[in-house]
């Protein structure tokens, strides 16, 4: 079944390039990295394993990758995919309903760094993921005001990595911790998010933190 909504994501040209396959093994690491996350600073317990279920949110989710292949067999997390565009997600909520999805699963409609000041959302996740974002200043900022304090963002890189100054993510409250997975940088959020981050996006454009 995730075969076939990823090809009708990628019929509607919400999915890029490379095999489907390729698509969802990658996808799927992103739940072995979150696996090996414990919920605070202390626990030894992983992310998947807390007493309550985690709460992820996908940033620009309107692909379904990565969260709907990560999100498939595992009834221990709850997600929101949170995507800018109406049709990307009204394709997710199509997806989430064809998957079986839809008891822990919620789709919401609007920019992350809008999103990220409303009650419903303001430190409010365990974690965030990212794949094919933005820019890492970008992604940090945005989800910097998602994250509960302990919780972690987990971002796809490319091969060649990419550059995350901890100065900079100081003031965002963020970082940087080791990744089991060399193809991931993973962030933990060390306090409350600062009342003015995540700016603007022209704000961000014209003055990205690093």
């Amino acid at each position: 079944m995730i075969h076939h909504v990823l090809d009708r994501s990628r019929e509607l040209g919400f999915l890029g390039p490379g095999s489907i396959d390729d698509q969802i093994e990658h996808s799927e690491r992103f739940g072995l990295v979150l696996d090996s996350l414990p919920p605070d600073g202390s626990s030894s317990d992983n992310l998947s394993v807390t007493s309550s279920r985690p709460l992820v949110a996908d940033i620009g989710a309107g692909g379904g990758v990565p969260s709907l292949p990560a999100l498939v067999g595992r009834p221990d997390l709850d997600a929101v995919l949170i995507d800018a565009s109406q049709r990307r997600c009204s394709f997710l909520v199509w997806a989430c309903s064809e998957l079986d999805l839809t008891d822990r699963v919620s789709v919401w409609c609007g920019r992350v760094e809008e999103v990220a000041h409303e009650d419903r959302a303001r430190a409010r996740f365990d974690a965030v993921i990212a794949r094919g974002f933005g820019p890492p200043a970008i992604t940090a900022e945005c989800a910097s005001g998602l994250l509960t304090t302990g919780g972690h963002l987990v971002v796809s890189e490319p091969p060649e990595g990419r550059s995350w100054p901890a100065e900079p993510l100081q003031q965002l409250s963020l970082r940087q911790v080791p990744s089991v997975d060399d193809g991931f940088a993973v962030f933990r959020m060390e306090g409350e998010p600062m009342e003015t981050f995540p700016r603007p996006a022209k704000t961000q454009q014209k003055r990205p933190l690093f």
